[in-house]
């Protein structure tokens, strides 16, 4: 009986959490589109900034507030690679918003088509259709031109939602190759909470769950082979992420 009403409650909830998400979009959009008309990456951190007031509002109408630690690890002036990890399409709002600074996240071409959403989504994305070879190695080269303009590239590194059993899903090269090309340091950022809050195995499902971010220490990409720099960086996530469940487990025991 618990489970049926857990159930019923969470696609009810899912339900608020579409219909309020497209009424703070709405207030939000044309405020938002003013960083269209500023040049970066002031524009782009006024954009940041537009966002992070939409999620504050958004994620504690939706009973997902999210705490944020390790803001300190940015160093003023120095544009970073920040990797997430990724169980629930609640990542993606709420990571980019919550980076200190201008930052851009690689993102799906196609998200780019929704009517009003998809000029917000754009301003926000280095946009990238991984079926194409020649769109991947231009969004590659727009990567770098974000972090030579001083704002921060956004990526996850595992590519989708993690729906394997296990902390993370193997990273791909890609985030790890612009950091070797391009020498700016990595700094990991473990998101837990989403996938309580939205399971990857659940269709139109949410519950109110207390999200956090964990921003954790730069990573060096200079003197350093892609591989070793994935494998380290893995290393660091899946630890982190392993530890900062298992507290938040014992705390709730």
């Amino acid at each position: 009986m618990k489970k049926i009403f857990l159930n019923v409650f969470a696609r009810i909830w899912a339900f608020w959490g579409l219909v309020s998400f497209i009424i703070t979009f709405l207030i939000i959009f044309i405020p938002s589109m003013i960083a269209y008309l500023l040049p970066d990456p002031g524009g782009q951190h006024y954009f940041i900034i537009v966002s992070r007031i939409w999620m504050r509002i958004w994620l504690p109408l939706i009973g997902c507030p999210v705490r944020v630690y390790g803001k300190n690890q940015f160093a003023k002036g120095q544009p970073y690679i920040v990797l997430f990890n990724h169980n629930a399409f609640l990542d993606v709002p709420l990571s980019a918003p919550f980076v200190p600074g201008a930052n851009k996240t690689i993102a799906k071409a196609s998200f780019a088509k929704f009517p009003l959403f998809g000029w917000f989504y754009s301003k926000g994305s280095v946009l990238v259709d991984r079926r194409s070879e020649k769109s991947r190695s231009r969004s590659f080269e727009a990567m770098k031109k974000v972090l030579a303009g001083g704002m921060h590239m956004c990526i996850y590194p595992e590519g989708t939602r993690n729906r394997t059993t296990e902390p993370l899903k193997e990273f791909y090269d890609g985030a790890f190759k612009l950091a070797v090309a391009t020498g700016n340091p990595i700094i990991p950022c473990v998101i837990t909470g989403t996938k309580k809050a939205m399971p990857i195995n659940r269709s139109f499902y949410l519950l109110p769950v207390k999200l956090k971010m964990h921003f954790l220490p730069p990573v060096p990409s200079t003197g350093i082979s892609v591989t070793d720099l994935k494998d380290k960086v893995f290393v660091l996530m899946r630890d982190f992420y392993v530890s900062q469940v298992g507290a938040d487990h014992d705390q709730r025991s």
